[in-house]
């Protein structure tokens, strides 16, 4: 029934060995467009709408926001584009500090883009709530918080399902907001424009006012604040730079194409928005956002507008679900970045049968859901948390940037005009993210910065303890490795006599110390060696057409090297290889059709064992051996474990 249910709900494994897969999982500028560029996007329903708010009764300082919002998007977009085509591979802010400023940068940029994509998922579902039920009686409003728990964990089960399918089921949500949104904004300008001399003369009258009242330097400080508080409306820029793994071909055109779409796209809506709350003189209202009291407006002079009101209402509450898709797809992609560099578990590197990193999408989603409960939906908390660990990542991403632009200019003609761009995207963040942490550091801005730091704390403790695994590892490698060779003439191993059958990986003092120790226990016992070794198709691999033939080349070329090393010191030796999205699967497999060509064979697998098991030992070190004993057991075969003690 388990089996049934998840075939049901997640759909049948892919075949990762099929041709053009990587092509038909991939996707073009316009599909990308939706799934992250929907994140920039619908953050016009957040960002703007806090900077209005926080202008009070200084509207007439809107239309400079507004323009200098544009301005903001603009020079974000063409930097992170400059980024996609100085790292081609992907990884986004967390590859950018890493290479240009050191690990330690690093690691710091890549725990704010996990939790800021957490808080992505968590801010656009809260939203979303806030939008679909600004047109619905308060007294229903107590079902908002349980649906918006409930669509984190329907977006949940389609990315397990697979990004391309969640993506093309969320398209038409996606237009319908391009379109009603298309058709407020212009409305709510055009049709102003006759008043535009009262509009003017009532902001030169507000401007007085408030340098009579303020003076130049309140206004000024007003001004930067209203403007840092919708830093909101920049969210999700660097998603797509994140994400370059699922682009099509050619790669880094389809990102930047994908790129200069939702810069376009937001600079128009966000502005906009502004400009119109400013023009038609919009006020808050209790239970409403900035957007629905505008359609509130706006629709009056429409014949159907409040069917207008709620179709858009509607599709800007359904894009903000949308907008948690970057969420899904470059938050296990980071935590897959960072596992691989040792810095989280390696279990994050992992691909489900479906090819989806579903550890990755699990955990981001127990997180949301937890980041919900916790502050109870409030959009303009999540905001402010949002905001601090976005803007962290974009400085760190300009810092190093700029120290690129300066350590490549000998390779890079245009890199004073690089430098240029970055320097200016480096003030524009720098002062964004000061501003919004000393503001609203009290509101919710000390619970990011101390949620991030302990996440950085963790990610230093489970690096230290790999390092001190990999020393270990090394050293016995380069012990065994010192054992003299004398090169033998044997054949390979009797099908007929009792062999050994040693699971390895790659070629490392584990699989040699295996070696040594088995043929040494059963001496006069076992008469040759047969080495298993399967390569598991993970994130790290799962990047192109050209991944699996040279993983298998890799797989082969190791085995073989074992292979050598064993009839070096004269054991008759062979080996049979693998490659698979399940390692426990793909191993059970192998020695199954490994036991009908040598069938008095006996397995070895070597299991890395501390003197003092720590609770977390289980959560760093895959349990792949004691699962294969078990299928093996039942499949009666014998699989016996060689232990290798570290401190």
């Amino acid at each position: 029934m388990i089996a049934f249910l998840k075939r049901l709900f997640i759909g049948r494994p892919k075949d990762f060995t099929e041709r053009g897969i990587f092509h038909k999982l991939a996707l073009v500028p316009f599909l990308a467009w939706v799934g992250l560029g929907a994140d920039g996007l619908s953050s016009s329903a957040y960002g703007p709408d806090e900077a209005f708010r926080t202008l009070g009764e200084h509207t007439y300082l809107a239309l400079g926001i507004g323009l200098l919002t544009a301005i903001t998007v603009f020079i974000i977009a063409a930097a992170y584009s400059q980024i996609i085509k100085s790292f081609p591979q992907g990884g986004g802010g967390y590859v950018v500090a890493t290479k240009t400023l050191g690990p330690k940068f690093g690691v710091v940029s890549g725990s704010a883009l996990l939790i800021d994509y957490v808080l992505t998922i968590a801010v656009s579902i809260a939203a979303a709530g806030d939008a679909l039920f600004s047109f619905i009686p308060l007294e229903l409003h107590y079902l908002k918080f349980p649906l918006e728990i409930a669509s984190i964990l329907m977006l949940m089960m389609l990315n397990i399902r697979g990004v391309k399918e969640s993506v093309i089921f969320l398209t038409p949500v996606f237009l319908v907001f391009l379109l009603t949104h298309v058709l407020l904004i212009g409305y709510g300008i055009i049709g102003h424009l006759p008043d535009v001399g009262k509009t003017a003369t009532s902001m030169a009258s507000g401007f007085e006012t408030g340098l009579s009242t303020l003076g130049v330097g309140g206004m000024a400080l007003l001004f930067l604040h209203a403007f840092s508080m919708g830093g909101g409306t920049y969210t999700g820029i660097e998603a797509v730079s994140n994400g370059m793994q699922i682009m099509r071909e050619p790669k880094v055109k389809t990102a930047r194409t994908t790129m200069t779409y939702m810069a376009v796209s937001l600079a128009f809506t966000a502005s906009g928005l502004l400009i119109c709350y400013l023009l038609w003189q919009v006020v808050p209202v209790e239970g409403q956002t900035m957007n629905a009291a505008l359609l509130d407006l706006v629709s009056r002079d429409f014949a159907f507008g409040r069917s207008f009101t709620i179709v858009a209402l509607i599709s800007e509450g359904a894009l903000l679900i949308v907008a948690a898709q970057a969420g899904f797809i470059d938050g296990p992609r980071v935590l897959s970045n960072m596992a691989g560099d040792s810095w989280l578990p390696h279990r994050f590197t992992s691909l489900s049968d479906r090819l989806t990193m579903q550890n990755g999408i699990a955990i981001m989603s127990l997180a949301a859901v937890g980041v919900l409960i916790y502050t109870r939906g409030d959009v303009r908390a999540l905001v402010v948390m949002y905001s601090i660990n976005v803007f962290l990542t974009f400085s760190l991403s300009m810092i190093g940037m700029i120290r690129h632009s300066l350590t490549h200019k000998l390779w890079e003609p245009d890199w004073r005009k690089h430098l240029t761009l970055f320097g200016v995207g480096a003030v524009f963040c720098l002062t964004i993210l000061a501003v919004t942490t000393i503001e609203k550091f009290k509101e919710g801005g000390w619970i990011t910065l101390f949620v991030t730091g302990t996440l950085i704390g963790f990610c230093f403790l489970i690096r230290r303890h790999y390092d001190l695994i990999k020393k270990q590892v090394d050293l016995v490698t380069e012990v065994l490795t010192k054992i003299p060779e004398s090169p033998v003439h044997v054949v390979e191993p009797d099908p007929d006599l009792p062999i050994a059958g040693i699971l390895v990986s790659d070629y490392h003092g584990v699989g040699i110390h295996t070696l040594l120790g088995v043929m040494s226990q059963f001496r006069g016992q076992l008469h040759g060696v047969v080495f298993l070794s399967v390569g598991q198709v993970d994130t790290g691999k799962f990047k192109g057409s050209g991944a699996i033939p040279d993983l298998q080349f890799h797989l082969e070329f190791n085995a073989q090297k074992y292979v050598d090393y064993a009839r070096n010191i004269g054991i008759p030796a062979t080996y049979r290889t693998a490659v698979g999205i399940d390692v426990v699967d793909s191993l059970e497999k192998l020695c199954v059709e490994t036991t009908e060509e040598f069938p008095r064979i006996i397995y070895f697998a070597s299991q890395i064992v501390f003197k003092k098991e720590r609770w977390f030992h289980s959560i760093l070190h895959n349990q792949t051996v004691f699962a294969l004993q078990r299928r093996l057991i039942w499949a009666g075969q014998k699989l016996m474990i060689w232990p290798m003690r570290v401190g």
